[in-house]
């Protein structure tokens, strides 16, 4: 009796042990479920197919480059395919990992597994590899580059609010939000954005193996499925992840179901790893919001 009174009376103990069994039991929901894909990399001892993912707008080019370094260096790996779904995003991140993929292809064969969308910057990435494959009803192309500026000049003379600039150069504020764009500014724009257009061409022309004539007049900004991508020669094959993995498998010579391998979990603290996994996503979401950068992005139009 006495003891059922003392529980009574702390209530918020027993609901914090409750919280604290229940955290426990997550977190080792979450490592089980996390080190199953490092686990098949430990244990598996023959051939392997590495899997490398790139997923969202890409606004950083490191971790995923690390992972492909690190397969490429594993002679147990003998091939690599790449899982793209994304939008694209920032021009740098997208360019670095198309650097990396060719570097990469001269020692061991990449493939591309394309998702539900792989545009812009996610074809930029493609275009690198030995062979592409896509969902008939993939969304893929959007060859081009944008840079959007939003005007709220209007809006602060309404509530009466100006804006004073001290700058060193007359260019130094392009695009400002709170001044209407000058002729010359608009044409200093519209020249850079066709320079990095130009290299998205180039590096479209080479990897598809296409005149740069036909690639230009495919690049108009335009999203294909992967049916008409294929037929325009942007794609290979038609097929989801695990023909991509069967196909590469076979060029290699592994007979049978390859095993599959995908970069290792973390082994950190897991509050860490959720923590920089947050912030890493809150970057993405403010720095594809900022219309003010150069971006391999593509967009669908609201109304």
């Amino acid at each position: 009796m006495l003891r059922g009174v003392r529980m009574k009376k702390r209530p918020f103990v027993w609901a914090a042990v409750f919280l604290l069994a229940v955290m426990v039991l997550f977190v080792a929901v979450v490592l089980v479920v996390g080190k199953g894909r490092g686990a098949t990399r430990l244990l598996a001892g023959g051939d392997k197919i590495a899997v490398v993912e790139v997923l969202g707008p890409i606004v950083t080019a490191r971790d995923t480059i690390d992972k492909l370094d690190e397969f490429a260096e594993d002679r147990k790996v003998r091939a690599i395919v790449i899982r793209i779904d994304s939008p694209g995003g920032s021009v740098g991140p997208s360019q670095e990992i198309h650097d990396a993929v060719k570097r990469i292809g001269k020692k061991k064969p990449v493939y591309v597994s394309m998702g539900s969308v792989a545009a812009s910057g996610g074809y930029y990435i493609a275009v690198a590899a030995d062979k592409i494959f896509a969902n008939p009803g993939t969304l893929t192309g959007s060859i081009g580059v944008i840079m959007e500026f939003t005007n709220v000049m209007k809006l602060m003379n309404k509530i009466g609010l100006k804006s004073r600039v001290i700058k060193s150069g007359v260019h130094k504020d392009i695009g400002s939000p709170m001044r209407e764009m000058t002729a010359e500014e608009k044409k200093l724009l519209q020249e850079l954005i066709d320079d990095v257009y130009g290299q998205f061409v180039g590096a479209v022309s080479a990897g598809r193996h296409l005149p740069e004539k036909r690639v230009r007049a495919l690049a108009d900004g335009r999203i294909y499925t992967g049916r008409q991508a294929k037929e325009l020669g942007l794609i290979d094959e038609l097929g989801g992840l695990h023909a991509t993995i069967a196909a590469v498998a076979k060029r290699v010579g592994i007979s049978g179901k390859p095993e599959v391998v995908y970069p290792e979990k973390p082994r950190g603290a897991l509050i860490d790893y959720f923590v920089e996994k947050s912030l890493s996503h809150l970057q993405q979401l403010t720095t594809m919001d900022n219309g003010a950068a150069v971006q391999l992005m593509w967009r669908p139009t609201e109304n």
